[in-house]
């Protein structure tokens, strides 16, 4: 007999979770309040406080040879100010691949200059330089810069983009927003995401890296309204500085780092070894087991992203196509210069957004593989 009170509803079975796609967690309180009272004590709130320059210290310290740390509200800053104290000629192209979160474009425009897509290596996800090479040497006084995107938080191969920068003399800045695990060497300036859904977080920011001091320090200018040494700004600039406050999360969140990387890398294991069976499921090369970032992309059957994507829906499964159809595709970019690209058109068909988190539990991730396993069966 129904419980006295109780409505029909109420008896029903509870309804079945989602497994959400992404499930960022930044540090505990506990962690933080360390660095908050340091701030309390300091009375330094912004302006290159205390914490800040303990984080670009610690921040440089990852690199393998000594590189300056520029710490920015957001990654996209760092990019257009990183573009900006390269001194480009403004309206100049700058080459970036079509396959790439659509931050990389608004900072190109946002910098005084426009995006040129290219399509990228079938392989690897990202831009060949021999490629890109050839490219230039056609259109050589069209193209001021190029910026190679750490696929999904994959490195390329920098030493070619080092030989690259050398041989043709192009500025190279790389976007390696999602990479905070794997970049390791600051011969390019680089640009890592803090956001909050990275592996490493503090809520919102960005760090540019680099072994070039000079190059740093007008980068610095830029994010503080061109001072330098004065109150007088010496050149046209804005604000982009860090604070204090987010700089004691994202301490917390270095102190925490050894141990977070282990956890990220064992729930990858976890997802692979639920998936060994199943050969129409790619994750990139060395992901979870040489290196990690906060999402996990895999590559299906060619044409599948759509089908996979609603049959998982329907399990409750949440998945995202991070990079849409290419960033070339977003109608601010309509008007930009494209070459050919028909990698990154069947990449955007074959690829999808799995759902990844630091405490995925084995439940979720049997969830994930099942459904998967079911979709591409009826396929």
């Amino acid at each position: 007999m129904p419980l006295h009170g109780a409505s029909p509803l109420d008896l029903q079975p509870a309804a079945r979770a989602s497994v959400a796609v992404a499930r960022p967690r930044l540090p505990a309180a506990d962690a933080i309040l360390p660095y908050l009272r340091q701030i309390d004590e300091a009375r330094w709130y912004s302006n290159f406080g205390p914490l800040v320059c303990a984080l670009e210290e610690r921040l440089g310290d990852r690199f393998a040879t000594p590189a300056s740390v520029v710490t920015t509200v957001n990654a996209t800053q760092a990019i257009t100010l990183g573009l900006q104290a390269m001194d480009l000629e403004p309206g100049a192209h700058v080459i970036l691949p079509a396959w790439t979160f659509v931050a990389t474009a608004h900072a190109v425009i946002q910098a005084g200059l426009k995006p040129w897509f290219v399509d990228v290596d079938p392989a690897t996800w990202m831009l060949d330089p021999w490629a890109v090479a050839s490219l230039v040497r056609r259109h050589r006084h069209d193209i001021a810069a190029v910026i190679p995107v750490c696929a999904f938080g994959a490195m390329p191969d920098l030493d070619a983009w080092n030989a690259f920068r050398a041989d043709t003399g192009i500025p190279v800045l790389v976007d390696a927003a999602a990479a905070f695990d794997t970049l390791s060497d600051a011969r390019l300036p680089a640009v890592v995401s803090l956001h909050a859904t990275k592996v490493l977080g503090l809520g919102e920011g960005g760090f540019l890296a680099t072994e070039d001091a000079a190059y740093a320090l007008r980068v610095r200018q830029l994010t503080t309204y061109g001072f330098q040494d004065s109150r007088e700004s010496q050149v046209p600039a804005t604000n982009a500085k860090l604070s204090e406050y987010a700089a004691a999360v994202g301490l917390a969140a270095l102190d925490g780092w050894p141990g977070d990387r282990l956890r990220f890398m064992r729930t990858a294991q976890m997802l692979r070894i639920a998936m060994i069976g199943q050969r129409q499921v790619h994750f990139q090369p060395g992901w979870g087991s040489d290196w990690i970032t906060s999402v996990c992309t895999v590559a299906l059957p060619e044409g599948s992203t759509d089908r996979v994507a609603a049959a998982l829906r329907q399990a409750d499964i949440d998945t995202r196509r991070w990079w849409g159809e290419g960033c070339h595709r977003s109608p601010a970019f309509a008007g930009c210069r494209q070459e050919p690209l028909p990698n990154t058109e069947r990449l955007a068909a074959s690829t999808l957004g799995l759902p990844f988190s630091i405490d995925m539990d084995g439940g979720e991730i049997a969830r994930i593989a099942h459904a998967l396993d079911t979709a591409l069966a009826a396929g």
